[in-house]
């Protein structure tokens, strides 16, 4: 099964996550099939905190990829930000 998740980096103290679509048996930082965004949970006002990529989202959703439940909360909140 194809999913879209979050795949963490940055440094101790410092997340930073890619919104990624991989392979669910595929360990969480491990190898992914497309990165389609970020989100950046301590940005400050004047830096983006949260990007997806909403032609390739709806493209992996029409293939049959399920989101995340962290993912899909990220998902609203950047369509609310957008509207």
């Amino acid at each position: 099964m194809v999913v879209i998740r979050l795949s963490r980096g940055g440094s101790k103290a410092r997340p930073f996550f890619n919104i990624v679509v991989s392979d669910k048996r595929v360990r969480r930082d491990g190898r992914f099939i497309e990165r389609i965004g970020f989100y950046n949970p301590i940005a400050v006002a004047s830096e983006e905190g949260l990007r997806i990529a909403q032609d390739r989202l709806t493209y992996w959703k029409s293939v049959g990829a399920q989101a995340s439940p962290t993912v899909e909360r990220l998902i609203k909140q950047a369509a609310k930000k957008a509207a």
